[in-house]
């Protein structure tokens, strides 16, 4: 069984898994499905907006994408998700990547 089945398999067994999703969405990109992967992070996002790893996934995709002004308001969550949470090393990546994006 590939890996994207196998994620799958385990989402629908357990479909309250951050990690499984944000698994999925990583493969995607591996298989250059970035529209699929971009689906995955939205909707992880979407019901788990503390997932801060995420954020600067769907921001790079965003960016390689060409959709700079999405990519720059999602690494700007995505710092915003950081300092609730207190992940200083987070929010210095993300913040890292909306200064290279925005400066």
């Amino acid at each position: 069984m590939d890996r994207i089945a196998k994620l799958q398999e385990l989402l629908t067994q357990n479909p309250g898994a951050p990690f499984l999703q944000h698994a999925l969405a990583l493969e995607c990109i591996k298989l250059g499905d970035d529209q699929q992967a971009r689906h995955y992070f939205e909707k992880l996002l979407d019901k788990d907006p503390q997932y801060v790893g995420s954020y600067y996934h769907l921001a790079k995709l965003l960016e390689r994408c060409g959709d700079h002004a999405a990519a720059v308001q999602t690494y700007e969550k995505g710092m915003e998700q950081a300092k609730k949470a207190n992940d200083q090393h987070a929010l210095n990546e993300l913040r890292g990547a909306w200064e290279e994006l925005t400066f």
